[in-house]
Parts: structure tokens; sequence; C-alpha cells
């Protein structure tokens, strides 16, 4: 949610800015704008995409070996020209970028124009350099002490990075609440939202923390808090890789992440499981082990895909650990009094480990004194900071906005945790321990032959391209894979879909089904397989039309169905892992026959970073 990218050195910013912004544009946004200095301050900036600003500057004077660009996501102001990043201050000296929200912007807008600032946007962050501005005229301080002041006025989020017309050699960036990453190079520097401009340059990066202001030079970095404290910063050296953020022959980021889950699922078990001595390691929680064997509760929390894969960790944590669980939407647990012990851990998911509702949830727990642990993709990002302990997913960059493998390595994360909390505790045998982790050791492969459904699922796709609404119906763990099905179909296609509890259809959507009506069935062999079937048979009844996940060889579905769809034979536990690749592969053939933009769906952003 909003992309950040800023450069100062002895190279031309302009090409490494913009191609920057392409790299953050898997964040989702709505226009964006750079910043250069070359003897002069000047800034273009235009609604829609980052290659439509590209094409309204051919023109025009690029040079500058200062810049900074931004992609941003509308919350403050409409999508326009004139509501784009950068923005000015009153005398047009300062600029800025910004992600996140002033949530005092109004109270401090009007002090402003009481003093005779007049604005040209809607957006919070022009209040913000107009403050930084008046702060300036009227204390005579310091650019960088003008920022620290204007910081300590500001509640709400922020990671914003400012130049001066008057100082064509530095760039001030900081960060409170949102995303931001130095790149350190020889004789330059680098700043972004995340490391994805930053690695083709070097491979060294700060993670700037919260309440951290850095003063940047093309020969200096030197950071400070807000409560001007220096800091000394920790380089860290990035495993990333410059391929991982390329489409690789794949036409879409989505659809290469679809199949990368073989490898991402092998990636996040290695070096954790042992199936011939039936163990599970899991360093990152080990020094929480005893507490495992007493703890009173477990609570999830998370936002989208990450709330479907707790959902699945309710069911696996309760069947092998024998621990309650409870799942939270953390945009609504934040705002409740939730009742909450130092007895209970509570296990925050977020793929970019930048959400903003999670973040807060997090606080408010430990609070109250509870152990958070994290599941989180991506390294040094806040979650993994603010957390007591954690298991990183592995699953490499996921750039399609639309998760699909950070989905089934957080469930991979949560199955680990689950064998590894009944280990702790006594819950398994041995020989059943063994057996789960010989066949989740195995899971790579059997999802293998999922992606080999794809032919036959994108003929489906082209019966359904059309349809205007969707239902998906599962029971037991297959539940929440259906809500993850549906929530897929909508975020990409625009098709009205929604999940529920198989057992649930007869409460009230069974009353939408007519033979216009499109259900897909989670309906591979297991516990509720015979409760399944019969729900099959009243929506055939209704004359709907079925598309059935079933379990290959199952003949008394296919006798049913209208479509189905194979997967593998497999151990309950790992049904999510398993259906939910032909639900993704089905969401992403129906998008791409529609015309829709799959890697970019409107209106949405990878990282949900603000409220």
């Amino acid at each position: 949610m909003c992309g950040i990218v800023g450069y100062i050195g002895f190279r031309d910013a302009w090409p490494i800015v913009i191609k920057g912004l392409h790299r953050l544009e898997y964040r989702g946004y709505d226009s964006a704008g750079v910043a250069l200095i070359d003897r002069e301050l000047r800034f273009f900036k235009k609604a829609g995409k980052v290659s439509d600003l590209e094409k309204s500057v051919e023109a025009e004077n690029l040079n500058g070996k200062i810049g900074m660009g931004h992609t941003r996501w509308a919350t403050h102001g409409e999508p326009s020209d004139r509501n784009s990043h950068p923005h000015t201050s009153g005398n047009g000296k300062l600029a800025i970028i910004h992600n996140g929200i002033i949530e005092n912007y109004s109270s401090l807008k009007e002090t402003l124009i009481s003093r005779g600032h007049v604005f040209k946007s809607d957006t919070d962050t022009e209040v913000l350099i107009h403050l930084i501005e008046d702060i300036q005229q009227e204390t005579g301080l310091d650019l960088r002490e003008a920022v620290r002041v204007a910081l300590t006025r500001v509640i709400g989020a922020y990671a914003i990075v400012i130049m001066d017309n008057s100082d064509p050699d530095e760039l001030i960036a900081a960060r409170k609440g949102s995303p931001m990453v130095l790149g350190v190079g020889e004789g330059e520097y680098f700043i972004a939202s995340d490391a994805s401009p930053i690695i083709e340059y070097t491979k060294n990066v700060i993670y700037l923390n919260d309440n951290e202001i850095a003063y940047i030079r093309r020969d200096e970095l030197l950071i400070k808090s807000i409560d001007n404290v220096i800091q000394i910063p920790y380089i860290q050296e990035l495993e990333l890789k410059l391929e991982m953020l390329e489409k690789g022959g794949f036409d879409h980021f989505m659809l290469k992440e679809i199949y990368e889950q073989p490898r991402s699922i092998k990636d996040c078990m290695r070096g954790r499981i042992y199936p011939e001595n039936g163990l599970v390691q899991l360093g990152g929680i080990k020094e929480y082990a005893e507490k495992l064997k007493n703890v009173d509760r477990i609570i999830i929390v998370a936002c989208g895909t990450s709330w479907h894969a707790g959902l699945v960790g309710e069911y696996l944590i309760e069947e092998c650990a024998r621990i309650p669980v409870e799942v939270e939407y953390a945009s609504e647990f934040r705002y409740r009094n939730p009742i909450i012990s130092e007895k209970d851990i509570v296990i925050a998911i977020s793929q970019s480990g930048e959400t903003a509702d999670t973040m807060a949830a997090i606080e408010l727990a430990k609070e109250k004194g509870a152990t958070i642990f994290g599941i989180c993709n991506v390294v040094g990002a806040s979650i993994p900071r603010l957390t007591h302990a954690g298991v990183y997913t592995h699953a490499g960059p996921e750039i399609g906005v639309a998760s699909t493998k950070a989905f089934t390595a957080q469930v991979t994360v949560l199955t680990l945790m689950a064998l590894y909390m009944a280990q702790q505790r006594g819950t398994i045998t041995q020989s059943r321990l063994i057996d789960l982790l010989t066949e989740l050791d195995n899971i790579p492969q059997l999802i293998e032959k999922c992606l080999q459904t794809n032919d036959e699922i994108k003929l489906i796709s082209e019966q359904f391209k059309d349809a205007r609404n969707f239902i998906f119906l599962g029971r037991g763990s297959g539940f929440p894979v259906a809500l993850e099905g549906a929530l897929k179909l909508k975020e990409i296609s625009y098709i009205h879909a929604e999940g529920y509890p198989a057992a649930e259809m007869k409460h009230g959507p069974i009353a939408l089904i007519d033979e216009e009506m499109p259900v897909v069935f989670i309906a591979t062999k297991n516990s509720s397989y015979e409760k399944v079937i019969s729900n099959i048979q009243e929506v055939k009844a209704r004359k709907g039309k079925v598309i059935a996940i079933v379990t290959e060889g199952d003949m008394v579905v296919r006798s049913m169905a209208d479509y189905v769809i194979g997967i593998p034979e497999a151990d309950e536990i790992f049904l999510p892992l398993l259906a939910t690749i032909p639900l993704q592969l089905l969401s992403y053939h129906i998008a791409v026959m529609r015309g829709c933009n799959v890697d970019q769906p409107r209106n949405l952003a990878k990282s949900v970073t603000v409220e």
C-alpha cells in the first residue's frame, strides 16, 4: 500500500526511481510521481500507472543525482494528478512523499490555514510538509530539526522522504508504523518501502525502526531517534535474489507463484522436520516450549487470507495439540476489550509483516501480558520485531496481490506448529507423528500432481467466466478452504463469491440456488464426506451447477457433480494444502478470461499498512 523509492549518489536518479516504482506496483496504487533536483526542484506526477507517468515526461529534463518517487493508494482525496505525491511546501522549496495516515491532519490543517497557508490538494501529506515549513519560519530551525519537531506533533503512521531545494545533497527519511528500508552502497544510498527496488544495486540494507529519522548524504548516513538520540544502524545482507522478482516465463506473477508452491512449501519445512525420527524442530519458538505445555489458550489474529490460514490453524492445533484456539480478525480485535492473560499465547499472521491492524492487535495483547508469536514471510519486517518469538515462512517474495504461495506457506507453518505443540504436550503418539511427518514431507510432490490439473481447470473456467455469483462450500478444515477460494475469485475476477460451512447452506444460502448458480464443493474423502454428499444432492435437486474438488478415483461424487477436479489422497489434516491449489487455478483462469488485471486487481494493495 503506497510505494516509496529514493536515491542519492553518483548515478542518474530517474532510471533508478522509475524502475523501483515499477517493482513496487504490486503493492497497489492509483497514481505515481517523482521529484528530482538538478539545480532546481522539479516534480512530475500523474494519476494512473507508472507507465502513464513515463509517457507524460518524455520531453522533460530528467537530470539529477538525487530523486524520490511514490505510488499512491488513495486515503485522503480522490485519485487525481493534484492529489498525487510528491507534495510541496508553500514556498516550493520542500517536497515530501508519504506512506501512511496522519490522523490529526484536520486540526493541523485548520491551524495552518489560520496562519496563512494555502493548500493545493486534499491530502494529509501536504499538511505535514506545510507544518514543517511553518516550524522553520516560526523558529528559524534548520530542516533536520524542523522535521523532528513536526513528527512529535503528528498522530498516526508514516514513512516519509523529504527533499530540500536549498540543500540538494541530502534526503531525510523517517518512519513510524510504515515500512522503510535503506540500501547502503559505495558513495550512494537507496530508500524504499521494501527491498525489491534495491536488490540489483546492493545487498546491504538497514531496516529503519519506528520513531527513527535518517539524514542521508552521498557519503554520510546519520540516524537519530525522534528524541534526538543517535542510533547505531544494523546492516543486514539481503537473501533476496533478482530473479525472484521476474515472471520467469509465466504470463503473470500470480501463475508463477501458484507453480512455485512445491518449492516454497519445501523451503518452509527445510531443517524443521525429521520424519524418520518423528521430530519437529522450530528454533524460533523453542525457548517457549515449556510455556506451550501449560498454555491455557491460543488466540490467532490476522486479516484477509492470513485470517483464513488462521482458521485452518485452529482445526490443526485443537486436533493435534488439544489447546483451545480462537481466531480473530485483527481489525476487530483491536477495538474490543478482549480478555487476555499472561497464560495466553497470541499468534499473529501476516505475509508482509507490516499489516497495520495486526500490529495494533499485537501491541494490545502485549500490554495485557500475553506471549506473542509471529508468522511472517518478510525478514526484517515490523511484526517479527514486535513479537516475542516466531517462525518465518520462507516463501520468497510474493508479487501478485492475491496471495497464493504465502497462504500455503502459512498453513504449512501452522501445521508444523500444531505438530510441535502436540510433541511438547504429549498429545500425539510417536508412531502417528512419524506417519504425519512422512506424509508432510511428501506434500510438495502431491502439490505437483495438483498442478497437473491446470488444463482441465482451464476448460471448466471457460464454462463459468461469465457467472455473476459463486458459492463455495466445505466442512471441517474444508470450510476455510472454501472461504479462501471465494476470496481469490472475488479479488481478481470481480465476481461476487461467498464461502460457507456446507452445513449452513440450509440456513439461508440455499435460497440462492438455481440453474444460474455455480457451487464449488470441497468434497474430498474425510470425516465429513457423507455429509458433503448430502449437501451436493440438495444443490442438484435445485438445479445448481456443482464443481467438486474430490479425492482422485472418487466415482460417487463424479456421478453427481457437473464438473470434478481430483486431488491426491492424503491425511485429512493436509486437505487445506492440496484442495487450495485447484481453487487458485480456477480463480486465475476465470480472471484472465474476463480480461482482469490479475496481478494488480482494482482497489487492492498487497500490504495494508493503514486502517
